[in-house]
């Protein structure tokens, strides 16, 4: 047990150490290639903290533990929302800009539906997952069109972005990633091995501690941006990593191990994951013009504990 608790505390290390250096980069990125810091946040920084997600369910579902990839995508969904985004909302009040509201959020609120529609006769095929994959190619298209440069007003925090060469940006961007994923992997190694070691089942270590760790570079890039006061980087994040695990994670069992999948994963989880992605929306609808305070980052961050807290009692009791 001692070795496992050893690299769940290099994992961490790792993570912390290489969430603030990404995210610099990242917006260093935006600023030389002259996107908008909420474009990177929606894509690149997403999909760089997506990796241990896709990373993790391809070796599931390699391993014949579909299950496990799907809880992984669900839980990370509900850790982004619960865990992320409300840990973030305490640290710093997150500002709620319109186009969030306008562009993104109908984004993910269809791939939610659409991801449910694909769970809900119990069997994840491939023509499910590349219906996925292709709302994917979509989703990225509508956003790269869409974009604008950042407008002056959200450009007064340029001044905080790390002054950098586009080449010099992209290789901290990629190094600092590796170390992220790394240390991604060495958590959820050292974490699954001692959740076996307490006699946890595979689903749940797939729904809170494969989810968790893997959720962990959002948190702390999040919570970096919002302490640099990149906030668009920040919740953008969030959004688009949950795009991400719904268009890109959760077809990677179907491409991989189609077939049945487990009940609870439709009836219990997937339900609150819908949940929380509606009480997301209903909050940026509410702050659309302010700010995502304390209160609302506590109240989600309380769901999430009881989301956890009622896994676990279902683990026990089943």
């Amino acid at each position: 047990m001692l070795v496992p608790l050893i690299v769940v505390l290099l994992g961490l290390v790792a993570l912390l150490w290489s969430a603030e250096r990404f995210v610099g980069a990242a917006a260093a990125t935006a600023h030389r290639a002259g996107m908008s810091t909420l474009l990177v946040g929606m894509t690149i920084v997403a999909l760089g903290t997506s990796a241990p997600e896709i990373v993790v369910s391809v070796m599931a579902s390699l391993d014949g533990i579909p299950d496990l990839a799907i809880g992984n995508a669900l839980g990370s969904n509900i850790a982004n929302i619960g865990l992320v985004l409300g840990v973030t909302a305490l640290v710093a009040p997150i500002p709620v800009r319109f186009s969030l509201v306008r562009r993104e959020l109908p984004l993910l609120l269809g791939a939610t539906g659409l991801a449910g529609y694909a769970l809900a006769n119990g069997v994840l095929g491939r023509f499910d997952a590349l219906f996925l994959l292709l709302l994917l190619v979509f989703s990225l298209w509508w956003l790269f069109r869409a974009d604008t440069p950042d407008a002056p007003e959200a450009g007064a925090e340029v001044g905080t972005i790390p002054d950098m060469r586009l080449a010099r940006a992209l290789l901290w961007l990629v190094a600092t990633l590796a170390v992220m994923v790394a240390g991604s992997r060495a958590l959820v190694w050292g974490a699954s091995e001692l959740a076996r070691g307490l006699g946890v089942s595979e689903l749940a270590i797939g729904l809170s501690v494969v989810a968790i760790g893997t959720s962990l570079p959002e948190l702390a890039a999040c919570v970096a941006s919002a302490l640099k006061r990149h906030h668009d980087i920040a919740i953008g994040n969030v959004i688009g990593s949950n795009l991400f695990n719904l268009l890109a994670v959760l077809p990677v069992p179907g491409l991989l191990a189609p077939g049945v999948t487990d009940p609870a994963s439709a009836s219990r989880d997937y339900p609150v994951m819908l949940l929380l992605t509606l009480a997301l929306g209903m909050l940026l609808l509410w702050y659309r013009r302010g700010r995502l305070g304390r209160l609302p980052g506590m109240l989600l961050l309380l769901a999430y504990l009881g989301y956890l807290g009622w896994l676990g009692l279902a683990s026990i009791s089943g």
